[in-house]
């Protein structure tokens, strides 16, 4: 199948425990081939989006459809998909070998069969020379990749992958990530991958899917929800945007102004309608990136004010300063980001700036 064509829809899909609602009315469709993170905070359903989807909890309303297939009320063991674990889930008394190829000695395969679709298993995420060592004689990476393997090695339609991830350190786990990656690309297989870090969403996925209270708030691309979030909720969970609060102004071709307390300012709206046809007077903010907002000078014009910084954070490559903006009564928090220095001689604690974002590094959310 082509990239293109879905494999996998939810339709409709509620869940409830009890009286509690977790999900409601979840509309998702997985494109064959692609690598689709479900991003949320801790309690926003994604979880719970996969478990439904593996068989792991039953729907209390709404169908799941693979190759346009009902196969809501399909057995777990029927449905042609894995899933990799945070924790691994391992059997310890078991060798890598064993762990890798136990889903197929279960389906009755052959031995000979078996060792050779382990071996390619294991080569696969290179693995080989481990084949007979036990989980406990395996770094946190090496028993994820045994997981991985154990997934991959029955062929499955679609990856179901938990927050594989969460318990590795940082190193290891930006590894694993291109390792993952680079995993999907070469198997070309579907992978549905849960989590609540937004650096490892943006770095991995051709789709990303953020999720709020049981309910889907944006799909796109990791682009499309960086520069072009479409709610207050995905501008402050995604990234670190500067939101600043006003009323809109009248359409100005692409562009729109937005009359706020650090004045009137001018943002970009681009191919998207709703920006264009909300009434002058609404609600929404004003949206930029720390990294849009720089030092003015004399040839700056638009969306021009001033701050004082309160904070200066250094973070290697680049240093980030916490700025007050506008009256007192009604000061803005906002996040400048610029690159480091050497000498540290940027910006200091107390001082008065004038800042400044380009309209087209702007972005109008609706309140």
């Amino acid at each position: 199948m082509s990239q293109n064509t879905d494999l996998l829809t939810l339709r409709s899909v509620s869940k409830s425990y009890g009286t509690v609602p977790v999900l409601h009315d979840i509309d998702l469709s997985l494109r064959d081939g692609e690598f689709l993170t479900v991003l949320g905070p801790s309690g926003s359903g994604k979880t719970t989006v996969l478990r439904l989807i593996g068989g792991l909890e039953p729907l209390t309303s709404g169908e799941i459809r693979l190759d346009g297939q009902d196969i809501s009320r399909m057995p777990i063991n029927k449905r042609p998909f894995n899933t990799v674990f945070q924790d691994y889930a391992l059997f310890p008394h078991m060798t890598v070998s064993g762990n890798v190829g136990y889903g197929l000695s279960v389906r009755h395969i052959k031995r000979k069969e078996i060792a050779s679709r382990v071996a390619q298993a294991l080569d696969l995420v290179q693995l080989g020379r481990f084949a007979e060592r036990f989980p406990a004689q395996l770094s946190g990476g090496q028993r994820q990749r045994v997981a991985l393997a154990r997934a991959l090695i029955c062929q499955p339609r679609l990856i179901l992958l938990d927050e594989p991830l969460a318990a590795l350190d940082l190193e290891l786990r930006r590894q694993m990530q291109e390792f993952l990656k680079s995993i999907q690309r070469e198997i070309k297989t579907t992978f549905l991958f849960v989590t609540h870090d937004q650096e490892e969403a943006i770095g991995m996925a051709d789709r990303i899917c953020v999720m709020q209270a049981g309910h889907i708030r944006q799909l796109g691309t990791p682009h499309e929800l960086y520069y072009k979030p479409n709610c207050e909720f995905v501008a402050r969970f995604f990234g670190e945007n500067n939101l600043v609060a006003g009323k809109l102004g009248p359409v100005q071709g692409e562009q729109r102004p937005i009359e706020t307390a650090l004045g009137r300012l001018v943002c970009s709206i681009g191919d998207q309608p709703h920006l264009k046809i909300a009434p002058d007077g609404a609600a929404a903010f004003a949206a930029f990136r720390p990294e849009a907002l720089h030092l003015a000078d004399a040839r700056d014009g638009a969306n021009r004010f001033s701050g004082a910084i309160a904070d200066l954070a250094f973070a290697g490559s680049s240093t980030v300063a916490t700025i007050m903006a506008g009256a007192d009564d009604a000061a803005q928090r906002l996040r400048l980001r610029m690159p480091s220095r050497i000498d540290g001689s940027i910006l200091k604690s107390g001082e008065t700036v004038s800042l400044s974002f380009a309209p087209h590094e702007g972005h109008l959310v609706l309140a």
